[in-house]
């Protein structure tokens, strides 16, 4: 060992390397944490020095950045942007990107008929995947017009650059429409990403120009019957925000009020009358489902994209996700007219769709067939490796969330993120019943509905599967995570790689349909709740569905062993996994 290189940042902590950087002294009175500390994810000594290279390098440009913030911040705050300053931090932002894309090319990518690599590189397909998943939240969030941290945090910084330069106040209106250029300056770059991606030359100074804009900013009054619009609707986010929301329901909301202010201007609050919501809800009928990941429309705003969908006569979204952003902006409209004398009558009053479909048939069960597809699939009896799964190989991934978080939701009728987000901690046993323990009491952890916050008896069979053999496990290397291999995605859930992983997943078991989706194993567990003539409130207990009469009457809710009676009665005939049991 004392023959190989060394790293001065890097130690070791059980199997697995670290980087670990002091603060620099001139900064370390204003540095949000005491230290940086990262793990290289590796216990290889040889792998870890040129990890801790890297990382070191994106720490000490993390301590620049932080001075130049200071810097900036020393200076008189502006209170508002210009359209060219917002045009500045778009471009800036844009030629950053395509920067690192070059960067990423002149490191070039692993191959998989290559040699494996000694230290971890990116292959092209998983690079291409992970820049179109960034790129598809930028999206998201610009089409809803949602304003989340971590853009707020990049435009920040993008203003600290040397180029722009601004100390924008804090409360500033402009905050939203930087992040706005921020996420433009992602979506504009995929654009290039996937071109260069084809083989097609893109060279980035022939696409991106160098901002040039001075400080100097004014701050445009609102004028009319009562505040903007604008302003109204922060106020509702905010105030809902506090207790009515769960994230994804603050995030919907904010994303497709803003699309509705992008597509008729953000004016007063009294100013808007019904053929706004018309005019809304005729272009929303335009669009595709998922059209923000549309080659066509990826690159528009929610206007033109409208318009362009409508030109390539591109199959509509569904009735249902119609009527979803028509309440959205009902709501915003109803809480306007409750706390604003200004805001006369909802745009959206009376203009959702009739649909006849219930919802039970957006989504299949996995049949028996399919079911019995799934878990024999090389994960769960032989696959090449983690990285590998879809190769059958002599390796069981039975450590691995992606093993464990299928078999989970069919044996406890959990939603994906609920099970991915748990701590070894949050299984539990009392009164004789091993369980889970559903909560939100994590910054990670999130549950869609305050009735979600609930206690699942462990199913017998997960038990003999191995279950708490993994548990203990987990708490003997003082793990807190019971997944940690199982990364959250750039939108801050865990459900949103493991979605795209899961989808991938069916494919190469062949039992993907249009109807079929990780979802599907709740109903599986729904069905098998019916087949074991389980009651209605003890099977919505269990799904954590609201059920009023049901809190009426019991309080709090069934004693474990009441819901472990009754789990343990769920059975799948035909289902055959005496290959996990052993496991």
């Amino acid at each position: 060992m004392s023959d190989m290189p060394k790293h001065p940042r890097l130690i070791k902590r059980g199997t697995t390397y670290y980087v670990r950087a002091a603060v620099p002294l001139d900064i370390k009175a204003t540095y949000p944490k005491s230290e940086e500390k990262v793990s290289l994810g590796t216990g290889n000594h040889s792998e870890a020095v040129v990890l801790a290279r890297k990382i070191s390098r994106e720490i000490d440009l993390r301590f620049e950045a932080h001075r130049r913030n200071l810097e900036v911040k020393s200076t008189a705050p502006v209170q508002a942007l210009t359209d060219a300053q917002l045009l500045a931090v778009e471009e800036a932002y844009f030629r950053h990107l395509l920067e690192e894309d070059d960067e990423v090319r002149d490191t070039g990518f692993y191959e998989l008929d290559e040699p494996l690599p000694k230290t971890p590189v990116q292959s092209f397909d998983e690079y291409a995947e992970e820049f179109g998943e960034f790129a598809d939240v930028a999206r998201h969030l610009y089409a809803r017009g949602k304003v989340e941290s971590f853009y707020r945090d990049e435009a920040e910084e993008v203003l600290s650059w040397t180029e722009l330069g601004i100390n924008l106040a804090p409360d500033s209106p402009s905050w939203k429409p930087a992040v706005r250029a921020i996420l433009a300056a992602i979506v504009r770059a995929q654009g290039v990403v996937e071109a260069r991606n084809r083989g097609d030359v893109v060279r980035t100074a022939e696409v991106a120009k160098r901002p040039s804009v001075g400080i100097a900013a004014s701050v445009a009054v609102a004028s009319g019957a009562g505040p903007l619009a604008s302003v109204v609707r922060k106020a509702w986010i905010e105030e809902k925000s506090r207790s009515a929301w769960v994230e994804k329901t603050r995030r919907e909301h904010e994303v497709w009020s803003a699309h509705f202010l992008s597509l008729v201007g953000d004016r007063p609050i009294g100013d808007y009358s019904k053929s706004d919501g018309r005019a809304f809800k005729q272009a929303l009928q335009r669009l595709p489902p998922n059209w923000s990941k549309h080659s066509a429309l990826a690159s528009l705003g929610f206007a033109s994209a409208s318009e362009k969908a409508s030109e390539l006569g591109l199959p509509p979204m569904s009735d249902r996700n119609i009527n979803k952003v028509i309440m959205f902006l009902g709501s915003f409209w109803n809480w306007a007219a409750e706390n604003y004398d200004e805001a006369k009558g909802n745009p959206f009053d009376k203009l959702k769709l009739k649909i006849k479909a219930s919802a039970r048939d957006e989504r299949d069960p996995f049949t028996i067939a399919q079911l019995n597809g799934i878990f024999r699939a090389p994960i769960y009896t032989g696959c090449v490796s983690n990285r590998f799964w879809a190769r059958a190989g002599s390796e069981v991934l039975s450590d691995s969330g992606k093993y464990w978080v299928p078999l989970i939701s069919l044996y406890s009728g959990a939603r994906l993120g609920e099970i991915i987000q748990l701590r070894t901690a949050d299984v539990q046993e009392a009164q004789g019943v091993l369980h889970f323990v559903l909560v939100d009491e994590h910054e990670d952890q999130r549950l869609k509905t305050a009735n979600a916050q609930r206690l699942i008896p462990v199913h017998p069979e997960l038990v003999k599967m191995g279950l708490a053999r993994l548990v203990e496990r987990r708490r003997r290397v003082k793990q807190e995570r019971l997944f940690p291999d199982l990364p959250m995605g750039e939108d801050g859930y865990y459900s949103s790689p493991f979605s795209k992983f899961f989808t991938r997943f069916l494919v190469t078991c062949d039992v993907k349909t249009a109807k079929t989706s990780f979802h599907s194993f709740r109903h599986n567990f729904e069905d098998a709740c019916r087949d074991a003539e389980m009651p209605t409130e003890i099977m919505n207990t269990l799904q954590g569905h609201s059920e009023k009469a049901m809190a009426a009457r019991y309080g709090k809710g069934y004693v474990l062993p009441k819901l472990d009676e009754w789990v343990r009665r769920i059975e799948y005939k035909g289902l055959d996994l005496s290959h996990l049991k052993s496991c």
